[in-house]
């Protein structure tokens, strides 16, 4: 059984080794779409919705009205620390796909219930691209 949940935040970033319109500060108003497959439970739930907020919503609230930043991007922390901004280091590039495995990762360490065999988490950029990565948690 599946079940998905939707969670949205606002968030900046830039690719400093794009050629593009990337390469320069932006943001984006971001969209995971998080989908869970399991056995239901004793109740005859995957898991409930409320605990799925709980569980994920403060992953996603760290990086809400933030700055989502590369550890090698040393010039824009120097200014985001000047500008007494939020923003979070990672240690990888931000690219839709790496957001994506982000979640993944955080997700797969965050107290799933043990009934929990999959999760799929989508990304989307914008409302016409999206990243997308699965995980089997029992292989």
């Amino acid at each position: 059984m599946k079940i998905a949940k939707e969670f949205r935040w606002e968030m900046g970033h830039r690719l400093p080794f794009h050629q593009g319109k990337c390469r320069n500060l932006h943001g984006h108003s971001y969209k995971m779409l998080l989908e869970l497959d399991g056995n239901l439970d004793e109740n005859g739930m995957v898991m409930d919705y409320f605990d799925v907020k709980s569980l994920i919503g403060p992953i996603v609230d760290e990086l809400d009205h933030s700055f989502l930043v590369c550890e090698k991007d040393k010039e824009l922390i120097d200014a985001l620390e000047k500008l007494n901004s939020k923003y979070v280091i990672i240690n990888f590039e931000t690219t839709a796909e790496n957001i994506c495995k982000y979640f993944l990762d955080k997700i797969k360490n965050c107290g799933l219930p043990k009934n929990i065999t999959s999760i799929k988490v989508r990304i989307y950029e914008t409302e016409n691209t999206y990243a997308e990565d699965l995980c089997n948690l029992n292989s």
